[in-house]
């Protein structure tokens, strides 16, 4: 049986706080039997890594930034893959959108009616397509397959190496 290191009340195994004086009890008290006690490991514990498909899904998850989190934070190849596509991927989206707003106005943008019809058009089939495309890449990643995006992975290649 095990007792209070404050008081010296007795405790059942295991407790957290006397019930006596409320102290906490940080290390098992040493028995009264004087059985030696195992001492606490020095050593915490390593971190899980994420699984690699978690991780390559969550490269997609909000476009270029996460992949450029994970770009930065997973050096495996795999999620390095799927970070470098959604950089390339979702970074050359955004570029896209602004240079159309600049082409177009930005009043489409912003759903206003004084924009051109054809890129009002225009600018929701690519966001179907986006959204589409964001689907798919997050479920093959998820799946563990790497997924190319035939012109994009091209470019991704160029810039941050093969993977």
């Amino acid at each position: 049986m095990a007792h209070c290191t404050k008081c010296g009340a007795a405790l059942p195994e295991n407790a957290a706080f006397c019930a006596g004086c409320g102290a906490p009890q940080t290390a098992p008290a040493a028995s009264l039997s004087g059985a030696p006690t195992a001492p606490p490991s020095g050593t915490a514990a390593a971190p899980q890594q994420m699984a690699e498909n978690i991780a390559g899904l969550l490269c997609y998850v909000v476009g270029w930034i996460t992949g450029l989190i994970f770009y930065f934070v997973d050096k495996r190849p795999y999620v390095r893959f799927h970070a470098t596509q959604s950089i390339t991927l979702f970074g050359g989206l955004h570029i896209l959108w602004f240079l159309m707003g600049a082409f177009f106005g930005f009043s489409f943008l912003t759903g206003g009616f004084g924009g051109l019809g054809f890129a009002w058009l225009l600018v929701w089939l690519l966001d179907l397509v986006v959204f589409v495309l964001w689907i798919v890449l997050m479920i093959k990643a998820y799946q563990g397959q790497r997924f190319r995006v035939p012109i994009v992975a091209d470019i991704a290649e160029k810039i941050f190496g093969k993977f």
